[in-house]
């Protein structure tokens, strides 16, 4: 029985794999293989994808037929690929020996998320969630804007970070994923034009393109933001809105200072840009330093803010919420019910709870934080000492910067050393950033130096030879 899944035409396919030959023609089909293993591990091709048929692929791919056959070939042994006569091939499971790195390998360590598990104390307010539940079993559920409990805890954490706020300036939303996407829904339509940082995060890039908009991208410098590069940005491409993530940025780690958002501010309210500004990381300063005010602060009703727990709860809450303007905020509710009716109560009850006393936990939070970074700091010094990088004040990763441009070999290479990481390209606009990676450090101290020291193996094996010869890429890992 075939899997359900789509078909991917071949010039799709072609534009996915992207600049895939590394080196040169003796190795095409060892290549074209482990490019299609990175666009599954990726997410790019999910399983059940119908792949074009070898005829097509000849006829889009610049290589003879006997290099398709061989890649493919390759990548059925391995399990990645099944094919029937009569019925073509597809995308069969996921990448690595054995099934292991989507799969149910212990030894796998995802390096993909800047996600950390819950704390401690999310049980106990789960539980003292569930006891205020009966209550809202009486009434039919919906809550378009949120519980009225939850929109007065979050805007009075917006009032005492300095930016006065009222319970009619929140919605909340089912992560800031979805607050994200509501926003693009209300500034953006098809064509429009979404000024984005360079790099940025995936998937704010993915829900622009679903929203049929276009990304224009502003390069992050050393220091961070350029405001003559918006400033220019905004007055060539004239976009309807701009997308940044000004505290501890993803996956930069920067955070802008609060002359940065001043003069950026003015750059776009002289231009009268919206901006959504994410402060998914806003809670992470690992530092004593004070944070500087919200951006929405400098921008006036322009800003539209999004917050989440994901990063300093847990990310299983599914809890985001959109600070904005009132005018604004009605906006929002009256386009929401296309896309959802509000979000769970029983997750909203549970937030509720964890923001009546907040700053114990966010406060070991960061601690915890703060030391898992020393770690993985300390780790990539020892086994990548051909790459740089700052240490960041906030936030969960550190955005590396490679020996060579071989960001997306070491992301196929690593998944048979039982890691997954997200490639450079992936938090660029057109590509690039190919000598680049991001590490995040929300795992254990343990787990990040054996994660680390298995990084360092890969990197050394990468950059002596390519690709490790496919025997190498075929050893289970143990």
């Amino acid at each position: 029985m075939l899997p359900p899944g789509g078909r991917i035409s071949g010039v799709r396919l072609v534009r996915l794999l992207g600049s895939w030959r590394k080196n040169g023609a003796r190795q095409g089909s060892a290549d074209l293989a482990a490019a299609i293993r990175l666009l599954v591990a990726d997410g790019r091709l999910p399983v059940g994808t119908r792949l074009p048929s070898e005829r097509e692929l000849t006829d889009v791919l610049p290589v003879s037929r006997t290099t398709i056959t061989t890649a493919l070939d390759q990548l059925r042994d391995e399990g990645l690929v099944a094919s029937r006569r009569g019925a073509g091939s597809w995308i069969n499971g996921p990448v690595g020996g054995g099934g292991g790195i989507l799969g149910g390998d212990d030894t796998l360590i995802d390096l993909t998320r800047c996600a950390p598990p819950a704390h401690p104390g999310l049980a106990q307010a789960m539980a003292a969630a569930l006891t205020q539940m009966p209550q809202h079993l009486v009434s039919h559920g919906y809550h378009e804007r949120g519980l009225p409990q939850l929109r007065q805890a979050i805007a009075d954490r917006y009032t005492a970070r300095g930016l006065p706020t009222s319970a009619d300036q929140v919605v909340v939303t089912s992560g800031a994923q979805h607050a994200w996407a509501l926003a693009l829904r209300l500034f953006a339509g098809p064509g429009d034009r979404v000024l984005v940082e360079q790099p940025t995060y995936p998937n704010a890039l993915e829900a622009v393109r679903a929203a049929s908009a276009v990304p224009v991208p502003v390069p992050m410098t050393d220091d961070g933001w350029e405001v003559d590069a918006y400033e220019a940005a905004l007055r060539q491409a004239g976009p309807r809105l701009a997308y940044l993530i000004p505290d501890f940025q993803n996956p930069t780690g920067s955070l802008l200072s609060s002359a940065g958002r001043e003069a950026l501010a003015a750059v776009l309210r002289k231009a009268h840009t919206p901006v959504v500004v994410d402060e998914t990381l806003v809670e992470l300063s690992l530092t004593d330093e004070p944070m500087p005010l919200p951006m929405a602060a400098f921008g006036g009703d322009l800003v539209v803010t999004l917050g989440s727990a994901s990063k300093s709860h847990w990310g299983g809450l599914r809890v985001g919420w959109i600070r904005a303007s009132a005018e604004i905020v009605h906006r929002l509710v009256s386009t929401r019910a296309a896309i959802d009716l509000g979000t769970p109560v029983f997750e909203q009850l549970v937030l509720s709870e964890l923001l009546k006393d907040a700053e114990p936990v966010l406060r070991q939070r960061r601690l915890e934080f703060a030391a898992q970074r020393d770690v993985a700091v300390e780790a990539l010094a020892q086994h990548c000492p051909q790459w740089s990088f700052k240490v960041p004040s906030g936030g969960l990763g550190l955005w590396c910067t490679l020996d060579a441009p071989m960001s997306t070999r070491i992301a196929v290479v690593a998944q048979n050393h039982g890691l997954r990481l997200v490639p450079g390209p992936r938090w660029a606009v057109h590509g690039g950033c190919e000598q680049m990676l991001r590490v995040p450090y929300t795992q254990s101290s343990e787990v990040l130096r054996e994660a680390i020291g298995r990084l360092g193996v890969v990197a050394t094996s990468v950059a002596g030879t390519g690709f490790l010869a496919d025997a190498e890429l075929a050893v289970p890992v143990a």
